[in-house]
């Protein structure tokens, strides 16, 4: 794989918030940015918020913390989503460290890993 040729630019970021009125009021109201109603019916509440060309996703979520508490599924914590034109790579090198992954539980071709931190990264085939 040609390092950086598949790898297009950073899609959202999505943080955990307790009170998803009070945080729409904050990012909407107060910084400025616009709710995007594209949102997907999903089995937890949330928003989606326009950053100019990228979207911060607010999920109203149980708190997660570092460490063991970390959900296998990195799209239900704090993570950061690219768009790529291939996933096979990324995921072919993944098998090959032997490290873990998931695939997008909505059947869209988008797959969910973590880095050596445990931070969650999602790659989105576009």
């Amino acid at each position: 794989m040609e390092k950086n040729s598949i790898f297009m630019g950073l899609h959202h970021g999505s943080l955990i918030v307790r009170d998803l009125d009070e945080s729409l009021k904050f990012y909407c109201e107060i910084i400025g940015f616009s709710q995007n109603l594209q949102r997907p019916d999903m089995e937890f509440e949330g928003a989606w918020l326009d950053v100019g060309a990228q979207q911060i996703h607010l999920l109203r979520l149980p708190k997660t913390e570092q460490g063991s508490n970390r959900p296998e599924h990195a799209g239900r914590d704090r993570h950061l989503a690219i768009h790529v034109t291939q996933i096979e790579p990324i995921k072919m090198n993944l098998e090959n460290k032997q490290l873990s992954y998931t695939m997008s539980r909505s059947g869209r071709p988008a797959l969910f890993c973590r880095d050596p931190d445990g931070n969650g990264l999602e790659f989105i085939q576009v």
